[in-house]
């Protein structure tokens, strides 16, 4: 076996931060497999410097279990011991940015290759990497698309952001949006002349509260999140640039998690209306408002029944027992909307993930390995 951590840290020594070209990487991944007599396809996202990697180990005519990981990281940020982007080793944890999030299965996936090659498989492996998931799961998107001309409909997807090996069977979904309030700027000692663009701003805020304490009374409720209602809340609030100018802009960002059952989108939807009303008498009073709306990332809740055959495939291969529901999200809803029943399943604890001196333990790398050669055996 190729070793999981030399490969890790090859990974880590390539800085594919979101929002940023992931080429270097891409190519590291491809002449590893290439070196083992597999193929990759590159699947460019519109961005046209970026692109996700699709490879089929095995026969591609038959439904087939893919094997998902994405490719780019959060930036390293302040704090580190050492650089983010050498991998070191500090007792028997292996830190760098990525380590855990999720470079560490992509290391495991790629030294699993050679036996995946030798392996007499009668279903296929699939592979399938994919850009700027930290920023709303936005590359996969594009390769899910593109799943018909690659192979045949898979029957499962096992997603391996860390899950300490638990196999996971649901996480809520999210829509995060930039809402940017208008007014119209003016002296502070006539504010009757101005339209305050942070005191529309403050209503808004107030309304993504008041959306949020909705859920929180009335639901849907699904008892495996805690909490167990679809939550809203306000990131970021900017505007103004003195205390003596009214200010005609302000910058709102906001977020909500959405339970299972709940498109996300409606929650969107909610908050957009209500913006409305809070606009529309402004303006029909002569007001100069507006407010402006986007979307910055979108994608489902996972949810994997109980009693799903995938579940019970997972705690085999895993060797662990399912857990109901994590709080972070992940590529596994979209795969799931695919039409692929889908899980969690991958090393390290999410604990790790994003934060200063981020790392995964020699263990876990071999636990995942462990639990790949069991996937291995399955379709062979």
């Amino acid at each position: 076996m190729t070793d999981a951590a030399a490969l890790l840290a090859d990974l880590v020594a390539i800085p594919s931060v979101c929002r940023m070209p992931n080429g270097a990487i891409v190519d590291l991944v491809r002449d590893h497999l290439a070196r083992h007599g597999v193929e990759a396809a590159m699947l460019p996202g519109p961005e046209g410097d970026r692109a996700n990697l699709f490879a089929t180990i095995g026969p591609r005519d038959v439904p087939g279990i893919v094997l998902s990981g994405h490719l780019d990281v959060v930036p390293a940020g302040e704090g580190w011991s050492g650089d983010p982007f050498t991998l070191r080793q500090i007792g028997d944890r292996l830190v760098g940015r990525g380590a855990v999030d999720m470079k560490g299965f992509v290391a495991c996936l790629l030294a699993l290759v050679p036996e995946m090659v030798r392996a007499p498989l009668s279903r296929p492996i699939h592979l399938a990497l994919s850009y700027d998931e930290e920023v709303g799961c936005v590359g996969v998107r594009h390769m899910i698309a593109r799943l018909p001309e690659l192979c045949s409909a898979p029957v499962a997807c096992l997603v391996g952001e860390p899950s300490e090996m638990r196999p996971v069977l649901r996480h809520k979904g999210k829509v995060a949006g930039r809402l940017t309030v208008r007014g119209r700027a003016g002296h502070s000692s006539r504010p009757d002349l101005a339209d305050n663009a942070v005191h529309l701003a403050a209503d808004i805020v107030g309304l993504v509260r008041s959306l949020h304490e909705g859920y929180a009374r009335q639901g849907p409720f699904h008892s495996q999140f805690e909490p167990a209602a679809s939550t809203l809340q306000v990131g970021i609030i900017a505007g103004g640039t003195g205390v003596n100018v009214v200010p005609d802009a302000c910058r709102v960002e906001w977020e909500a998690r959405a339970v299972p059952g709940t498109d996300p989108m409606t929650i969107h939807d909610a908050l957009q209306a209500g913006v409305s009303d809070l606009v529309a008498p402004l303006r029909a009073a002569g007001r100069a408002v507006a407010v402006e709306s986007e979307v910055l990332s979108l994608y489902p809740a996972l949810d994997l029944p109980d009693d799903a055959p995938l579940r019970d495939l997972a705690e085999a291969w895993s060797g662990r027992p399912a857990l109901g529901a994590v709080s972070y999200g992940t590529e596994a809803g979209l795969f799931q909307a695919a039409g692929i029943p889908s899980i969690i399943c991958g090393p390290g604890h999410i604990a790790e993930a994003h934060r200063p001196d981020e790392s995964i333990g020699r263990a876990d790398l071999e636990e995942c390995c462990a639990m790949l050669r069991r996937v291995i055996a399955h379709q062979s």
